[in-house]
């Protein structure tokens, strides 16, 4: 087969953020395959057939792009920030193993993006300094169930924790239900983020405490940050110290 895909992350918004490797891949592309409002983010060639589908149409999407390269296309999923990280790569393999055994057979590659996390981190200073973890607060793909066990583990572990998708109009109460376990386990005090469209001119910075935290702050275009217990305030910077105990 001639074809090829390629899935890329067009990084948290700011054109200078999407990486070469993107703009190389998408320069090259005959097929651009996406959701809608990340295909806009992206300059659009004569050539070029642009396929927009809806948020949650993972997987179709996936197919129809496998479909495409190996029909001899050069397509290109496009993901907003990292498409390894809560977007469209996972969504590609999980259908090259359930579909086609002749997708097997297909030069696929992943570029790396600028995910959302980094980008919020880099606003507010260095949060992510020591050890962190990032939890979806969507249930539409997993138990809600399963998002409060994996809540509870990370902040009974002591972990710096980005919520990605903290809240959308069809899951308003979820990031408050999320605050309150948290309070059971994190102490008041701990600092908390909500950092919103990170990584473009629109960026706004809210730094807060869990007890004090007002879930209504957040949308599906902000990223929420719970410091760990060496979380820490210099002025207007948040940053979390690599060593245990806040040395370096």
């Amino acid at each position: 087969m001639n074809g090829s895909l390629v899935v890329v992350g067009t990084g948290p918004g700011k054109a200078a953020l999407m990486t070469g490797a993107t703009q190389t891949a998408l320069a090259r592309a005959t097929d651009l395959v996406g959701y809608g409002p990340y295909l806009d983010r992206v300059p659009r060639r004569r050539h070029q057939r642009l396929h927009a589908s809806d948020n949650r149409a993972e997987l179709e999407r996936a197919r129809l792009a496998l479909s495409l390269a190996t029909e001899g296309r050069h397509v290109v999923v496009v993901s907003g920030g990292d498409p390894g990280v809560f977007a469209m790569a996972s969504a590609v393999f999980e259908a090259v193993e359930a579909g086609d055994p002749a997708w097997r057979e297909l030069d696929i590659r992943v570029e790396p993006g600028v995910t959302a996390m980094l980008a919020a981190a880099a606003e507010v200073g260095a949060p992510l300094g020591g050890d962190f973890c990032a939890i979806s607060l969507s249930d539409n793909l997993k138990a809600w169930s399963t998002i409060e066990r994996r809540l509870t583990l990370a902040a009974e572990a002591d972990f710096v924790i980005a919520l990605y998708n903290p809240a959308s109009k069809a899951r308003p109460h979820q990031l408050g239900q999320a605050f309150e376990l948290l309070k059971k386990i994190k102490a008041a005090a701990t600092p908390v983020l909500f950092v919103r469209a990170a990584g473009t001119a629109d960026a706004e910075v809210v730094t807060t405490t869990l007890g004090t935290a007002d879930p209504s702050r957040a949308d599906m275009r902000t990223l929420v940050i719970i410091g760990a217990s060496t979380t820490r305030r210099v002025g207007r910077w948040v940053y979390t110290p690599r060593g245990e105990r806040g040395t370096p």
